[in-house]
């Protein structure tokens, strides 16, 4: 397991898990399967799933779900690649589901 340590990060809702710092948002608009979505730039202790394209609402991606390594809870995804230019800032960088994180250390 990654370690992060210190205030404000976001764990497994399941399991409290920790896997992403509050100071890695890159973006809180994100519109997740069911809900808002936070884009991380990094995450620990995720399990990447196999890559595969889907339509989101920016275009066509490359992605891969993510999963806790604790409990194997689908937590978001990872952008592998995106297709179009505008879109490659996202590559690389996670989106979690907001209602699939919990705030820790706050």
């Amino acid at each position: 397991m990654g370690d992060l340590s210190g205030p404000r990060l976001y764990g497994c809702y399941k399991c409290q898990t920790h896997v992403c710092c509050h100071d890695d948002i890159v973006s809180k608009a994100f519109q997740a399967s069911r809900g808002r979505g936070f884009l991380f730039s990094h995450a620990v202790n995720v399990v990447v799933g196999p890559k595969e394209d889907r339509h989101l609402i920016t275009g066509l991606h490359t992605v891969a779900d993510v999963h806790c390594c604790d409990c194997g809870e689908v937590l978001g995804w990872k952008y592998v690649k995106a297709y179009e230019e505008l879109q490659k800032y996202k590559e690389g960088k996670f989106v979690l589901e907001k209602f699939k994180i919990v705030k820790i250390n706050w």
